[in-house]
């Protein structure tokens, strides 16, 4: 404790120096309450303290007044007993890249009204070129448009838009710390009535919209305006794909496209704890974080699907560093932006570390606030396709994980190097998922059986096969070898790229056989004839003695003397005088491995599946 205050004393001496800025924010993981998170605080009576996670309640933001080094309370904090980690908080922005408006698509302007599963939509949307690139309607043919929450992490949505209002939730606002997700509440002008004649206007660098041209100036070029409608553009796009899915507005970002790290955290463990069964990410940053990797861990656990944008840079990566969250592969599905003829888009960040697969993302003609329309281009408006996509996959197989979904998304039509599994295919994915759950991976022997002597081993090979793009490690195990036998893998366990097939050498080592004479024991249990012939012959011998004494010497031996003679010869011959033995007959003993077939099994076991192969050992 004294060093605890001495640490602090440290940091009141440098604030008494240094002018105060902004707050500073820090992401902690405590075993401590709250109350004893704030003990920590450099300056009393001035830090705050919010929980986001949840019900966890382990996962804290620590809002101190500015401090001078954040490293020196960082240190404090990570030594400090109770305190698991600590990291700063971030500032995400959404804006930048190299996307941008090119053609307006001629779709924008197709306002004919249809019905698409109950709403009132323009056909422009609706039967638009990339749903038909990724087979949308051929999805739906198959009986499949949706089920489950789908949440999005994004700018919040126009909660009275009529494509999305009938499968929208409530949400809630982070931004705010209130229940909602609407993204009208950035927007301080009146909004704009609908113009049916408008021309499509561009309000940001990467969107044109259908609204009057006072609207639109009041949007282009105003960086508190830089995202405005994001959300709401994402959202229309995973409306399109999964027309009956349950949309769930996450409120992380403001107008201007920047939000903290923690608000996004906070958004996460919502998401889960609130039914959601799909994530959608429509955003990138280039800083690591712990806690993201351990709320996305958490997410996959519990069986929820997790989609992000790969970014605008027009990056490969590696050599470039990652994005994230794209880049936590294990329990995200990167997606990277192509144009209408599948090839990658100019602007689309690529590469193995990031991309699991693409799907269209340039002149997207999706929704857009004050009940209008919008096209964007950008890896933004790819990811809503996956997640839109991994909604279907729930409709059919209800408890499908993230590395089923991923497997059946992998099912793709190749496009080039960088792209992952290439360009997504709706009915590819669906059809790619079984009704009874897809098989991560196969487990097969060659030969299926040996013959061989006690003594001699036989070799297995056994080859471990991935389903679609099942790409973790297969633990591989061996039962069932006969008596006195070994069994060996090597290796042990084989790690998948989701495409190629692995091998592993199983050995099954034999012992020669041999016999072993068997031991006496128990009783003595003398044979009756012979037994007879001994004492005639004993007697016998003992009268000559007698006989030979009694002439020989006054001192002869006597019959008691002879009797005694007679029965100390018969126990000290024993078995070998006469063919007695100890105990009943006790065979020989025979050691090794016997003979005959025995089923060797062979499994592979992984975190999601355990699937397993038989080959048969013959020792002659």
């Amino acid at each position: 404790m004294r060093r605890q205050i001495w640490l602090l004393g440290t940091l009141l001496a440098f604030l008494w120096v240094v002018p105060a800025t902004a707050d500073s924010r820090f992401i902690v993981r405590t075993g401590l309450s709250a109350q004893g998170l704030l003990q920590l605080c450099p300056v009393p009576g001035k830090c705050t303290i919010l929980v986001l996670d949840g019900p966890l309640n382990q996962l804290l933001l620590l809002t101190t007044p500015s401090i001078v080094d954040q490293t020196v309370f960082l240190t404090t904090l990570r030594n400090t007993p109770g305190i698991l980690s600590a990291e700063a908080d971030q500032l995400v922005s959404m804006v930048g890249g190299l996307n941008r408006v090119t053609t307006v698509p001629a779709g924008l302007s197709d306002r004919t009204l249809i019905t698409y599963f109950g709403a009132s939509v323009w056909n422009g949307y609706a039967n638009q070129p990339a749903a038909r690139i990724v087979r949308v309607s051929g999805a739906h043919g198959l009986g499949f448009s949706g089920t489950g929450i789908v949440a999005d992490i994004d700018t919040g949505v126009d909660p009275n838009h009529p494509a999305l209002k009938s499968v929208l939730l409530p949400g809630f606002d982070f931004t705010r710390n209130q229940p909602g997700g609407s993204e009208l509440a950035d927007f301080s002008y009146p909004a704009p009535a609908p113009c049916s004649s408008c021309q499509p206007a561009i309000v940001n660098q990467s969107s044109a919209a259908i609204l009057d041209q006072s609207s639109a100036a009041i949007l282009d070029g105003k960086a508190q305006y830089a995202a405005f409608g994001h959300g709401t553009m994402v959202m229309g796009v995973i409306h399109l794909v999964a027309p009956k899915a349950q949309l769930m507005p996450l409120k992380a970002f403001g107008s201007d496209g920047t939000g903290f790290l923690s608000d996004i955290l906070r958004a996460i463990y919502f998401a889960v704890q609130n039914g959601a069964r799909v994530i959608n990410m429509s955003f990138d940053f280039k800083t690591n974080s712990p806690e993201l990797t351990a709320a996305l861990d958490y997410a996959s656990r519990l069986s929820v699907i997790s989609a992000a944008s790969s970014g605008n840079d027009g990056k490969q990566m590696p050599p470039n560093p990652p994005v994230y969250p794209a880049a936590l592969s294990s329990t995200v599905m990167g997606i990277a932006s192509t144009g209408d003829l599948d090839a990658r888009s100019s602007f689309s960040n690529f590469g193995d570390a990031i991309v699991w697969a693409a799907a269209p993302g340039e002149a997207i003609i999706t929704t857009y606030p004050f009940s209008t329309y919008s096209a964007g281009w950008g890896t933004s408006f790819s990811a809503p396709f996956v997640s839109g996509t991994a909604s279907l996959l729930l409709d059919k197989r209800a408890n499908s994980t993230q590395v089923e979904a991923a497997a059946a998304v992998a099912h793709a039509l190749p496009i080039g190097p960088g792209m992952g599994k290439g360009r997504l295919d709706i009915v590819q994915a669906l059809q790619a998922l079984t009704a009874g759950g897809t098989p991560d991976f196969s487990v097969s022997a060659a030969p299926s059986a040996a013959t061989i002597a006690a003594g001699q081993s036989a070799n297995y090979t056994i080859r471990v096969a991935p389903s679609g793009a099942f790409h973790q490690t297969v633990t591989l195990g061996c039962s069932g070898a006969p008596a006195a036998a070994t069994c060996t893998i090597s290796p042990s366990s084989v790690t998948l790229d989701g495409t190629d097939s692995a091998t592993v050498t199983v050995s099954v080592m034999t012992t020669a056989r041999s016999v072993l004479p068997s031991a006496p024991g128990g009783r003595f249990t003398p044979p009756v004839f012979p037994l007879f012939t001994k004492i005639c012959l004993a007697w016998l011998l003992v009268c000559v003695l007698v006989y030979k004494s009694n002439r020989a010497s006054r001192h002869g031996i006597g019959l008691s003397a002879a009797i005694t003679l007679l029965v100390a010869v018969l126990f000290a011959c024993g078995a070998g005088c006469g063919g007695g033995s100890y105990g009943p007959y006790v065979p020989p003993s025979i050691t090794g491995t016997p003979a005959g077939t025995s089923t060797i099994t062979i499994t592979g076991t992984s975190t999601a599946a355990s699937h397993a192969t038989t080959v048969n050992l013959i020792v002659n």
